[in-house]
Order: C-alpha cells, then sequence, then structure tokens
C-alpha cells in the first residue's frame, strides 16, 4: 500500500507580508535580512488558549519562578498532587498546558505534572527567546521543583530536553514526541519559508552564534542523544510537515538505549492527544 504524501498546506505557513519583508531586506543588504530573519526566528506566536486546555488550566497551581541564568521569569504549571513528578516541556509558540491530554492520564496512573510557559511563551514574560532558554529553563525548575523521574518533551521541547538531561537533568527516562534533530536543518528550512537563499541560512547561523557565543551544531539532538546512556521514548509521525520524521529515526539510531514509535496521518500536534501515543508512552513509562 502507497504511503500517503505529506500535505504541506498543513504546515505552519509564515505570512506573506514576513516574507515580503524578508526579500525587501535582503535587496537592501545581506547584514540587514540576516538581523530581520534572526528576530522573526527568536518570536514565537502567543496563540490564544483553546476550550480544551481550560481544565488544566485552571486546575493548576501557578507560580512565576525567576530563572536566573538567563534573567528572566516563566510560569510554572504544577498538576496534581502526587510525588511522583514528570516534567512536561512544550514546542515553540506552544503553552505549559498543550500536553494536557497526556498529563490527564499521568494522573489517572498516579503521577503529578510539572509544565511551564517557556520564555516569551503563554503567560510568560518576553518577546523573543531561543532553545538555550528553554533548557536554562527546565534546569532551574528541576532545582525548585524536582527530583523529576520522567521528561517528556515535544518539538523543540523534546530537543531542550534531550540537551537539558546531556548538561545534568536527572530522570529515569525521557520521551520525545515529534523533537527536532539538526540545527542547521532547522535553520535551512526557516530560510527557505522566507523565500530566502541558502546562504542567509549560514548567516543566520554565524550571527547567533556570535550574540549567544555557542555553537548552533552543539544544540542538535542526535548530538545530545550520543551522551544520553536513560533509555528514550522517540515518538514521531511519518506525516509531520513541520519535523520530517527522518528526525526521529536520526535521533534514535544515536541512542544508546532508545526506542523508536512511528504513527502515520497524525502531522505535528494531533500526536499529542493520540491515544495509541499516550498508551504506548504510559507502557514505556511502566516497564522496568
Amino acid at each position: 500500500m502507497a504511503k500517503k504524501a505529506i500535505n504541506p498546506t498543513k504546515s505552519l505557513k509564515i505570512p506573506q507580508i514576513i516574507i515580503i519583508s524578508a526579500k525587501i531586506c535582503a535587496f537592501i543588504s545581506t547584514k540587514l535580512v540576516t538581523k530581520f530573519a534572526a528576530r522573526i526566528f527568536t518570536t514565537p506566536i502567543k496563540h490564544k488558549v483553546p476550550k480544551r486546555e481550560f481544565e488544566m488550566d485552571r486546575k493548576s497551581s501557578q507560580k512565576t519562578i525567576y530563572i536566573p541564568a538567563i534573567d528572566k521569569s516563566v510560569v510554572t504549571y504544577e498538576y496534581g498532587k502526587s510525588n511522583r513528578k514528570i516534567l512536561l516541556v512544550h514546542g515553540w509558540s506552544g503553552r505549559g498546558t498543550q500536553l494536557f491530554k497526556i498529563a490527564d492520564e499521568l494522573l489517572l496512573n498516579g503521577f503529578s505534572t510539572v509544565s511551564f510557559d517557556a520564555p516569551a511563551h503563554g503567560k510568560s514574560e518576553g518577546k523573543t527567546t531561543i532553545m538555550s532558554e528553554f533548557i536554562a529553563s527546565i534546569l532551574e525548575i528541576e532545582k525548585q521543583f524536582g527530583p523529576f523521574e520522567i521528561a517528556i518533551g515535544h518539538s523543540l521541547g523534546g530537543m531542550s530536553v534531550l540537551n537539558s538531561v546531556k548538561d545534568g537533568l536527572k530522570v529515569n527516562k525521557a520521551i520525545i514526541i515529534g523533537s527536532g534533530d539538526i540545527v542547521q536543518d532547522i535553520l535551512d528550512e526557516f530560510t527557505f519559508k522566507l523565500g530566502l537563499k541558502k546562504e542567509i541560512s549560514n548567516h543566520l547561523r554565524d550571527f547567533f552564534e556570535e550574540k549567544y557565543k555557542v555553537k548552533m551544531d552543539d544544540f542538535s539532538a542526535y548530538r545530545a542523544a550520543q551522551k544520553i546512556k536513560i533509555p528514550v521514548l522517540v515518538v514521531h509521525d511519518h506525516d509531520d510537515p513541520e519535523v520530517l520524521v527522518k528526525a526521529g529515526i536520526h535521533i534514535h539510531q544515536n541512542l544508546e538505549n532508545g526506542t523508536l514509535f512511528l504513527t502515520e496521518g497524525l502531522g505535528h500536534r494531533k500526536i499529542l492527544g493520540n491515544q495509541n501515543v499516550i498508551k504506548k508512552t504510559l507502557e514505556f513509562i511502566k516497564n522496568n
């Protein structure tokens, strides 16, 4: 049976006005378009919270905590009362309540969850952020709310979980869903969607490396995976139009103790509420 093709229209689209602005900047100068692209790349969209997340939002104990490493504050959500805690990490332009279906099932199985709105996301302050700030937030949240038995991350949150484990987050297992992988691939895809030449992607990488004094490839998920010993469940959909399935497969290939679970027809977000994915997640958590 032939696999159904990925529908590119389901991928997140960049507004036409931004694409036009990028091309105007590119016409003026490479430096200008690089700065413009960097600003767009680091600015998440704050979506309105959908009704399906209201219950978790209402029942959570919420607190604003300070993250010294980045001099920013984030809003945290404690959901449930169990001492068996699981950390949930949303993706780009997501929220601390986005993994509510997984959280609800975890509560029914004797766990509680801690999640957060990353900098510039949800109820947290700020306009711009980058993955290193997700990681710094995770490590500070562990200090204040941990220890955690498990960490679960979606999309950029999956990359952040792997990097946090590499950087010292102590969990027994990790689960990543629809995780991105190679940072350069992400920059290439972004500049392509902006309608810019591929060389701008390299300028963008150099801009971030100079600004943050880091090597961008050091944050690639497969590199973190190579240093992780704990069991990791990698969940990815064959029809994910935003993060291609090759990312999940490549991460799994670089894990010492990885399990790969591939789905079909769920895309990048519907996968978070799928019962088979939740069932596999619970099985992975409970198995010794």
